[in-house]
């Protein structure tokens, strides 16, 4: 009662203290929060916008970036593919020249006949829409040409100023027979009706029968140049930076340095480099000179009342020469942070609301946090003081109480430890009381049974069994051999020496002792079956002490068993180090209330019993670093485990 007054108290304490501290500057944070929160949107979101828009151009620089890139591939590509295409043309022509010169060199037709024919072959053979296979000396001499057969052409230049045709004499004179050269130069066709020059791209080989440079030759732009897949590319990049918005009006918009609009949502294809805001100022043209940047300019656009601040930032395309720009108004930034503002307004009332009824349940809570382990270590108190020397508080976190509790637990191990000293000291006196009263005992009772054991052996000889004393001359002895074993079983536990330890056969010693346990009379009835693992490795024990343990255990094991029945006795390798002797009984079990005091000093279950058997038993067993453990039902049977290591220094 007074524990639980107490609480009630705490918690009320708590209560009054926390919630005023708790509530009243809820109030006063609140509203310097919401004015503070209230700025901070209005900068953070201005902000994020630039952010955002300078996120969107970079995105639409990526874009074309990317654009142009897989281009260029698409474009390498397609060249690659057209020097192939040149040099299976150029081979094709060469093999026809050669062709010709076989034809000659068997006598069939003269050289001009063949030139002849191969001039004509030549001529019928197109490139792609406006290329051609043509043939001349390595002095610029054209044998074969569709539009200057017959001219020199040794000093012709390319649009660069070039003179490509001497390069290619020079080369194809040095070139190993058959090899394939190539040559790229820019080229202006006037009769094709060509505005600029276009790159050309020449595959040829030297045909030295003849001297001559067969060469097939094509424009660039004629294999490379897929209008139809080019312009449906380039709309779809338009369609996807043209559905980019920006905020609730803005857009994204590209031109050129010039200030003509390639991507606009209603000026496309326009030149715009004059137009001004407003305030008078040439945005566009301010843009493209500094081609990349912020600008921030009023704005008026056709929907819109009244002019609107808008803020743009753009940057450059050097690839395309393009400005690429992202705009959108200011006060599409501002109505989120509008938003906010009511929504600051909103959440104060609810904090305050929230807050206290959170800050009422937290300091419930908390006095029961407090309270509980002080109840928990009342008890466990409480338990302890009856005399429970196993009972712990539990200990958690690193605060007060917890280091009050492992104080109380040491407190106690403390406590424990010393009665288990007293125990143990109170034990050890007792069996120096035992050691000296079993001298005593050995000296004092075991000459007088000695000569009532002589007397009553020469009495059991001079009678025959039908005499009526004889049964009283046998219980005589009987119960005189029972006294003598009683002192001998005092001496044996008082003063069990140190086991000498030495490789043996475990095997053969548990069938030694089975065999002569099989003809006791206490096993009469008994069938002893064994079970003995192969291959066991030599155990270190002492052979007298360890068949004095499976004695005991086998006589125990026939006392359960005054009827008859199974005994089993087995060996086993538990692991590289350990070994196992299991007894097992079909008897009548040991209760488990007896299973706990089974190996103490004197106690027994039998009428005629010392007590000390199994006390001896596992005396010798720790002394073997061994363990010993009992399984029983009652009604079923018992089975006695012994464990022993392999290999074990003595000490």
């Amino acid at each position: 009662m007074i524990i639980q007054t107490n609480k009630m108290k705490l918690r009320g304490k708590l209560l009054t203290l926390v919630l005023p501290l708790v509530i009243i500057p809820i109030f006063v944070v609140a509203g310097v929060i919401g004015f503070i929160a209230n700025q901070q949107a209005y900068r953070g979101i201005t902000k994020t916008s630039k952010d955002d828009l300078l996120h969107l151009s970079g995105f639409s620089i990526d874009l074309l970036n990317s654009h142009y890139q897989q281009f260029q591939v698409y474009k390498q590509d397609k060249a690659r593919n057209l020097n192939n295409e040149l040099a299976t043309l150029t081979a094709l022509s060469y093999n026809l020249v050669a062709t010709e010169q076989n034809q000659h060199a068997k006598g069939r037709i003269d050289l001009d006949t063949a030139k002849r024919e191969a001039r004509q072959a030549l001529k019928k053979i197109n490139v792609g829409e406006s290329g051609y296979i043509y043939a001349m000396t390595s002095r610029g001499d054209l044998q074969a040409h569709i539009a200057r057969e017959g001219e020199n052409v040794f000093n012709e230049r390319d649009e660069n100023g070039r003179y490509f045709i001497r390069d290619m004499c020079a080369a194809a004179r040095a070139s190993k027979p058959g090899e394939t050269l190539y040559i790229t130069y820019p080229w202006r066709n006037a009769v094709l009706g060509d505005k600029k020059p276009r790159s050309k791209v020449v595959a040829y080989k030297y045909f030295r029968e003849w001297d001559w440079i067969i060469a097939a030759g094509s424009y660039l732009d004629e294999t490379i140049g897929d209008s139809a897949f080019e312009q449906k590319s380039f709309a779809t990049l338009k369609e996807r930076i043209r559905s980019r918005k920006v905020g609730a009006s803005g857009y994204i918009f590209c031109m050129d340095s010039k200030g003509t609009f390639t991507i606009h949502p209603d000026s496309e294809g326009k030149n715009l480099i004059s137009a001004r805001d407003l305030a008078g100022n040439s945005f566009i043209k301010e843009m493209c000179e500094k081609k990349s940047g912020w600008i921030r300019y009023p704005w008026k656009s056709t929907t819109d009342p009244s002019p609107r601040m808008k803020i743009v930032r753009y940057e450059y395309f050097e690839p395309w020469d393009w400005i690429v720009a992202v705009g959108s108004y200011e006060d599409e930034f501002y109505q989120e942070a509008n938003k906010i503002k009511t929504h600051i307004l909103i959440s104060m009332a609810l904090l305050i609301l929230i807050v206290g009824a959170v800050a009422t349940a937290l300091v419930f809570k908390a006095s029961h946090i407090i309270t509980q382990p002080i109840t928990h270590m009342m008890s466990v108190i409480k338990r302890v003081k009856r005399g429970n020397l196993d009972e712990r508080m539990t200990v958690s976190g690193e605060d007060e109480l917890a280091e009050m509790g492992a104080a109380f637990n040491r407190m106690t191990d403390i406590i424990q430890r010393n009665k288990e000293i007293e125990s143990s000291l109170a034990q050890q006196g007792k069996m120096a009381s035992l050691g000296v009263l079993s001298s005593g005992v050995a000296h004092e009772i075991n000459n007088p049974l000695g000569v009532i054991l002589g007397y009553a052996g020469f009495l059991e000889s001079k009678m025959s069994e039908d005499d009526p004393n004889y049964q009283y001359i046998h219980e005589i002895k009987r119960e005189s051999k029972r006294c003598k074993k009683i002192v001998q079983d005092l001496l044996s536990y008082a003063r069990t020496p140190r086991p000498t330890l030495e490789p043996t056969d475990l095997n053969n010693l548990v069938q030694q002792i089975v065999d002569f346990a099989a003809n006791h009379t206490d096993m009469r009835g008994i069938i002893i079956s064994t079970e003995l693992a192969v291959n066991l490795p030599p155990v270190e024990l002492d052979g007298d002490q360890m068949r004095q343990v499976a004695i005991n255990l086998i006589l125990n094991a026939g006392g359960a068993m005054p009827d008859g029945g199974k005994l089993a006795v087995s060996t086993e390798s538990v692991d590289a180090a350990h070994v196992r002797i299991t007894f097992t009984d079909s008897g009548c079990g040991i209760p488990a209330e007896s299973l706990e005091k089974i190996f103490e000093p004197f106690y027994t279950t039998k009428a005629r019993g010392t007590g000390l058997g199994l006390a001896i038993t596992r005396q010798i067993i720790d002394q073997h670093h061994g363990e010993i453990s009992i399984d029983s039902t009652i009604g079923v049977g018992t089975r006695v485990t012994v464990t022993l290591p392999i290999e074990r220094e003595e000490l």
